[in-house]
């Protein structure tokens, strides 16, 4: 098992962070304190379940869960967009970001799902054999 920290999708998560971070510093008092963090406190528990499912043997329920999280944070992003706190290029950026993240997770995901039907396959087989 890798360490959680040096997980691509860990990092790319924890980069989407700290950008998060610059770029609402310079939002509306109302909005920053506010849809700002949320947003960042949607992403820590992101990192908190990447964290979880590198630990866990049942990964998936986690990855599902961070994959939810994310479209909540694509939501909030655009939004922070349409009310004119990002520009143009920040919101690429950002969305550049999750997007990225989101390729991960689901590769991720994909990956553990095969495991795990490869695992009841083999676990079936086994049990037929003793019979």
């Amino acid at each position: 098992m890798a360490k959680y920290d040096e997980l691509p999708v860990f990092k790319a998560t924890y980069d989407l962070l700290l950008r998060i971070y610059i770029v609402s510093q310079h939002w509306s008092r109302d909005i920053r304190y506010t849809l700002g963090e949320e947003l960042k406190k949607e992403v820590i528990e992101i990192l908190q379940l990447i964290y979880q499912a590198n630990a866990s043997k049942k990964k998936v329920a986690f990855l599902s869960s961070c994959r939810v999280k994310l479209i909540k944070v694509r939501l909030q992003i655009r939004v922070a967009k349409d009310l004119k706190q990002l520009h143009l290029n920040q919101y690429g950026l950002l969305a550049e970001m999750q997007e990225n993240i989101s390729k991960q997770l689901s590769g991720w995901e994909k990956s553990e799902r095969r495991k795990e039907k490869e695992s009841k396959k083999e676990d079936n087989n086994n049990s037929n054999n003793k019979q």
